[in-house]
């Protein structure tokens, strides 16, 4: 598969999701992204700026922006048609962040919240690398990795087409650090997603650039 075709399948399908795809996050049971961000935003000073990459429908935004400076980055124009509407003081960029870039020491923080699942996973490294230059000394990554993982593929989700791809735990923890983070927190987490999808896991990890 391309990149575009995976562009394609990743975006058509959030494109078909848009509608239902908050009730259906909403209902899943044990996720723990509220913990983690609010942890994330104790550690940033106000007007912090944020990167968000594969920010949906904002709600996640939304969870930071009273604090500090948010860009979001989504592959899908109907989610940030959402995002638009219910978070009007952040900044958004449609676009694809495996081919996106910015300038270095650009952000005090970055946010992958089970989006980086979508980007085929031989980009994983470079793309932890780019994350890690657009961070000012001392900022910080929240990121939910695979825990299990597998190769490129399309799988039928929620009704629609999707692509993922992963590896495993410890491959994502070494990937981490060899992108030159400091790992303050890892943790795999369970939770339970609306049937038929059921038990589903993801690595949490909390990392930080240098200086």
């Amino acid at each position: 598969m391309t990149l575009d075709e995976r562009r394609r399948t990743v975006e058509t399908g959030y494109d078909t999701l848009s509608g239902h795809f908050g009730e259906w996050m909403a209902r899943v049971e044990g996720d723990p992204w509220e913990r983690y961000v609010d942890e994330l935003a104790a550690q940033l000073p106000a007007g912090a700026r944020v990167l968000d990459l594969g920010c949906g429908n904002g709600e996640k935004t939304f969870r930071l922006v009273e604090r500090v400076d948010v860009v979001g980055v989504d592959i899908s124009q109907q989610q940030l048609r959402l995002a638009r509407d219910a978070v009007p003081r952040a900044r958004f960029i449609h676009g694809d962040f495996v081919e996106l870039d910015f300038p270095a020491e650009t952000f005090d923080a970055v946010t992958a919240l089970y989006s980086i699942v979508h980007a085929p996973r031989e980009e994983h490294p470079a793309l932890l690398g780019r994350i890690k230059h657009w961070l000012r000394p001392g900022g910080y990554f929240l990121v939910s990795m695979s825990h299990v993982g597998g190769p490129d593929r399309v799988e039928e989700w929620l009704g629609v087409d999707m692509f993922f791809s992963g590896f495993d735990a410890d491959t994502n923890r070494r990937l981490v650090r060899e992108a030159g983070f400091d790992v303050l927190s890892d943790e795999v987490v369970w939770m339970r997603e609306p049937e038929p999808e059921g038990a589903a896991a993801f690595l949490w990890v909390l990392a930080r650039k240098p200086g």
